[in-house]
C-alpha cells in the first residue's frame, strides 16, 4: 500500500486528486493539508511514501519546500505538481530533491503511473516535459510544427483525420476518452488549430494525408 499525503491550497484541486485515486486499491491517502504550516503536522502525524506537492501555492518557494521537506522527511518520495509546464521549472525541482514533475492538466493515468514509479525509487518526467527537454538540449533547427507531436500525438492525430469519434480512438488505443481529449489538446495547441476540420486541412496541406484516406 502506497500511503499519500496531498498539500494544495486549492480544496477543488485537492478533491480532485482524491477522485484520480480513490479506485486505485495500492494507492491510499492518509492526510491532506492547504498550507505549509498544516502540512508540517500532518507529516509528523502520519507516515506517507509519496507527498503530493502543490508547487503555486504563495510564500516559500518550490525549491525551498522541497529543501525543507527532504531534510524532515528525507525517504518520502516528492512529486512536484504544478500549473506551469516549463523545463527549467522541472529541472530545478528534481535537482532540490523531487523524484517527479507532473503538470495539473495531465491525464489522471499519468498521476497514478506517476506515483507508482516515484514509490520504487524511480523518478518520473512526463513524455511532453521529456520532449520539450530534449529540444533544448538538441542543437537548434528548423522544424514544423507537427515534427513536435509525440508518437501518441501523432497516432491520435491520424485517427482523427481519418475521421474517428474520440471514444473509438479511446477504445482502439486501450485508453481513457479523457486521456485521448489531452491528447486532442496537446496536438490542437502545438498545430495552433482549433477543430478536426482546420486539423484535417493541416494535415492534407502538409501531405500527411491523402485526400482519399480522408474522404474514404
Amino acid at each position: 500500500m502506497i500511503k499519500i499525503i496531498i498539500i494544495d491550497n486549492h480544496q477543488i484541486i485537492r478533491e480532485g486528486l482524491k477522485m484520480v485515486m480513490k479506485d486505485e486499491p495500492d494507492l491510499r491517502i492518509v492526510a491532506e493539508a492547504q498550507n505549509w504550516t498544516e502540512l508540517l503536522q500532518k507529516i509528523q502525524k502520519n507516515n506517507c511514501d509519496v507527498l503530493l506537492l502543490d508547487m503555486d501555492m504563495p510564500g516559500k518557494k518550490g525549491t525551498e519546500l522541497i529543501n525543507e521537506l527532504k531534510k524532515i522527511k528525507p525517504k518520502t518520495h516528492i512529486l512536484a505538481l504544478s500549473l506551469t509546464l516549463e523545463p527549467k521549472h522541472a529541472i530545478s525541482f528534481l535537482k532540490a530533491g523531487a523524484s517527479g514533475f507532473l503538470c495539473k492538466n495531465s491525464a489522471s493515468e499519468e498521476l497514478v503511473t506517476a506515483i507508482r514509479k516515484i514509490n520504487t525509487h524511480g523518478r518520473f518526467l512526463s513524455e511532453n516535459m521529456i520532449d520539450m527537454l530534449a529540444s533544448d538540449v538538441m542543437p537548434s533547427k528548423s522544424t514544423l510544427p507537427h515534427e513536435q507531436l509525440s508518437s501518441r500525438e501523432l497516432e491520435t492525430m491520424y485517427m482523427l483525420v481519418s475521421g474517428k469519434r474520440v471514444k473509438d480512438i479511446a477504445d482502439e488505443l486501450e485508453l481513457s476518452v479523457s486521456t485521448i481529449f489531452t491528447y486532442r489538446g496537446r496536438i490542437f495547441e502545438k498545430l495552433d488549430v482549433r477543430s478536426n476540420l482546420e486539423l484535417m486541412h493541416y494535415a492534407l496541406n502538409n501531405e500527411l494525408v491523402e485526400m482519399k484516406s480522408v474522404l474514404s
